[in-house]
Order: C-alpha cells, then sequence, then structure tokens
C-alpha cells in the first residue's frame, strides 16, 4: 500500500453501523450493483436492532461521511457446526475511496468481532462472474466451501416437484438446513405421476405461524437426534418477522404438523439481482416419510413464489449428500451460477 493509501485509511474510523446509515448505505450499494435495495437494508438494519447479538454490522466513516459497510448474521446451528458462525451478507465502499484498504479495515473488525463472540468461521457466496469480489475473497483468505447452492427457476416448478416419480427423488426422513446433510432419501419406491399429484391433496399445507414452534422443534428433534429449540425459534423468528416477503410453510396430516419448510423472499446477498426465495430449512416427520410431504411442500412453495412473481428460488446443500442432491435435481434444481465461500478463523480469542 502507497504511503497515500495508508494515510487514506489512517483517517477512517470505525463504528457499529446505525440506523441513520441507512440512505448512505443505498447509495453506496446503488453506485456499485446498479440497483437500489433499500428494503433490503432497511430490513437487515431493523433486524440487527431487535436481536443485536445476532448480527454484526460496521460503519467506516471520514470527513465527507460513510465511507463504507459490513453486514454479517452470526449462524447457530447451520452447516451442522456445534459453534457459531458468520454469513457476510453484504459490504460496500464509496467510489472515491476504493482500493485504498477501507474493506481491509471493514474485514478485520468483522473479524475481531467474530474472534471475540467465539465464531468458528464466516461464510458467503458470490456469483463466479464477480470477479471483483471474488479477488477480494481471495485477498481475505476465503477459500471454496465444501457445498453446492443449487437454483430453480419457479415458473413450472409446482409441477415439477408434484411429478418427482418413477423410484426419483421420494421423500424419506428429509432435512436441510443450510448445507447440513440430509437423512434417507428413498429411490427405491415406485410411485406414479397421480400418485404424486396427490402430495399436496393429501397434506394441508399452510403459511408458517409463532403457534407452530413446538410442533417444528419435535420434527426437528426426531430428525437430528438433538434439542434445537432455541435455534428453531430464531430461525423461525426471522423467518415471519425479517424476510421480505413471508413463504414459510408448514404441512399437517391427521390435523398434526409433520413437515415445515422455512424459506425467504428478498433481494440479498452479493449476485441477485432479482428476487430469489432462500430455502433455509425443510424437515418432514420420521413417522410420516414416503407420503409425499416434502414434495408437498416444494410445490407449494413453488405456486406461492410463482404467485408473487419471485422468479428463482436456491439452497445450500452440502457436496456429500447426493441424496438431497438427487431429490432437488429431480424436482428441476440445477447448480447455481454463484460459489460458497468460507474463512476459518485461526487463534480464536
Amino acid at each position: 500500500m502507497s504511503s497515500a493509501a495508508a494515510d487514506t485509511v489512517a483517517e477512517i474510523t470505525l463504528r457499529p453501523l446505525a440506523a441513520s446509515d441507512v440512505q448512505a448505505v443505498v447509495a453506496i450499494d446503488a453506485a456499485s450493483e446498479g440497483r437500489t435495495r433499500h428494503d433490503y437494508f432497511e430490513r437487515r438494519l431493523a433486524a440487527a436492532r431487535r436481536e443485536p447479538a445476532l448480527h454484526a454490522q460496521f460503519a467506516a466513516d471520514d470527513g465527507q461521511g460513510l465511507a463504507g459497510f459490513i453486514l454479517a448474521r452470526v449462524l447457530v446451528g447451520e452447516f451442522g457446526l456445534s459453534q457459531p458462525a458468520l454469513r457476510l451478507e453484504a459490504v460496500g465502499v464509496r467510489a472515491d475511496r476504493r482500493h485504498a484498504g477501507v474493506g481491509q479495515r471493514l474485514f478485520d473488525a468483522l473479524e475481531s468481532w467474530a474472534r471475540r463472540h467465539g465464531m468458528v468461521e464466516t461464510r458467503t457466496a458470490a456469483s463466479w462472474r464477480n470477479t471483483a469480489m471474488l479477488s477480494w475473497f481471495d485477498t481475505l483468505g476465503f477459500e471454496l466451501a465444501p457445498d453446492q447452492i443449487v437454483e430453480s427457476a419457479v415458473d413450472g416448478g409446482a409441477e415439477r416437484a408434484e411429478g418427482l416419480g418413477g423410484g426419483a427423488g421420494t421423500d424419506a426422513t428429509l432435512t436441510v438446513d443450510f448445507g447440513q446433510a440430509g437423512h434417507e432419501i428413498d429411490y427405491g419406491r415406485p410411485e406414479s405421476n397421480d400418485h404424486e399429484r396427490l402430495a399436496r391433496d393429501r397434506a394441508d399445507v399452510r403459511s408458517m405461524t409463532p403457534a407452530d414452534l413446538d410442533a417444528i422443534a419435535r420434527i426437528d428433534r426426531g430428525i437430528t437426534g438433538r434439542q434445537r429449540h432455541d435455534y428453531i425459534a430464531a430461525r423461525l423468528g426471522e423467518a415471519l418477522a425479517d424476510g421480505g416477503v413471508r413463504v414459510s410453510l408448514t404441512a399437517r396430516c391427521d390435523d398434526a404438523i409433520v413437515g415445515y419448510l422455512m424459506a425467504r423472499a428478498d433481494i440479498g446477498d452479493f449476485g441477485r439481482p432479482e428476487p430469489v426465495a432462500v430455502i433455509d430449512t425443510l424437515g418432514v416427520d420420521p413417522d410420516y416419510a414416503h407420503r409425499g410431504i416434502g414434495r408437498a411442500l416444494l410445490s407449494q412453495l413453488f405456486a406461492n413464489l410463482g404467485a408473487l412473481c419471485v422468479e428463482r428460488v436456491e439452497t445450500v446443500v452440502a457436496q456429500r449428500d447426493l441424496q438431497l442432491l438427487g431429490f432437488l435435481y429431480a424436482a428441476g434444481f440445477v447448480p447455481s451460477q454463484r460459489l460458497p465461500f468460507v474463512h476459518r478463523l485461526e487463534g480464536r480469542a
């Protein structure tokens, strides 16, 4: 770094991002991304005020105002981790301050916060075409994560999900949790397309509500063998309060909740120029395996997203989870143009 650049960085003051920064954040982001994401940033800052322990958001100031920002979200239980990690959601630097080390200062502040709070790693994703962002990730020490991002166009997705048949992709004990491995998806049980199309009729699929928490936690415990009530409560609260559009669902049989799907629709992380739905968690009660519950939830999600004019849905799956990948591929998912990255924290405090 030149002496002039070092002097520029020395002028920067770091502090927590505040609600009053939203307009400046939106302006910096719009200059970089070519679109305005006011609602997205307003929701992210509001989420941090609501649950400050789950968010790390920093601002870089200079004599002209906000010079840059960085936003990250704590992950607790995702990716099969026993310790918390961070998800880097957004970063931006004002045009006249780029290539002067401001982004590095912001990331250093984020990493210091992560160490103090016992984080093990930082995760994020970006389009492989975003060469500037990929180069920055490389400079910071990010590596490709052992996961795969898969996506599907929403148009026609409901019919594809209903039509999973011929022994491919039948849901048994199913869970997907931000890249965590799924369980026992049975490919061998033959079913006709007519039978598959009855999935939504057999299961009463409804929008998720706060009253569903205990049932969802029970199903999750039956699948994972762990008590994750607090984690599920946090995911449910975020799904209902923080998403741009509420698209999370439950499935009922015999008047009991037997499956759930948590998803969010938003314009969010790097490389998402249009509204995208992200599947965070999908679970089916083991006692209701082989009844099309997972397909019913997925089918209803596609139908709802189509009505909302959301064009694409994506999720993260561990590369080793070939069964879950097979289930999603049979439903029309394909590898995304976005790549997952991880930065492991050494020497945690």
